[in-house]
């Protein structure tokens, strides 16, 4: 039995084609997610919540092997310094538990999205489903429309 919630509900009341990937309920990285999909590292994404010093945060939408470049974000956005908040703050920001925080579960809640430029070398991309052990693959076309988000270049490899 597949695993049904808030995010796969949305999708299919919209008709959203994607397809609903069950991994172990504790908290993987999206290095470790891509390893038991059998998937490309790049090709699975993780949500980064980040904060500015005005406003919602903003959720970032990185490639696995990346990490979110503060700089080149609060350059894209017009801000002057973007921050990173503990993973309980991240929590308590989205309601949703680390290794499983999605963009398409915060869907009008006021964050802005914004995803890796990378994102666009793939026609699907893998993200969370909004709970640990739910990963999504869809049209990165759709994730954009949905959640109303940008694209640009906000990530790196770490050193």
């Amino acid at each position: 039995m597949a695993i049904t919630n808030n995010v796969t509900r949305f999708l299919d009341a919209r008709k959203v084609k994607y397809s609903a990937h069950e991994l172990p309920v504790e908290k993987l990285g999206a290095l470790e997610a891509a390893q038991f999909m059998d998937v490309p590292p790049g090709q699975v994404f993780k949500t980064i919540v980040t904060t500015r010093e005005k406003g919602r945060p903003v959720l970032a939408v990185i490639p696995g092997p990346h990490v979110v470049d503060l700089k080149l974000l609060a350059s894209f956005l017009g801000e002057k310094k973007m921050r990173l908040p503990s993973e309980r703050e991240a929590e308590q920001l989205t309601g949703l538990q680390a290794g499983g925080i999605s963009p398409l579960a915060l869907i009008n809640k006021g964050f802005l999205v914004v995803i890796d430029s990378t994102a666009e070398s793939f026609d699907e991309i893998y993200i969370s489903g909004g709970q640990r052990g739910l990963n999504i693959q869809i049209p990165l076309n759709d994730l954009v429309n949905l959640t109303n988000s940008r694209v640009a270049v906000i990530s790196g490899i770490p050193d």
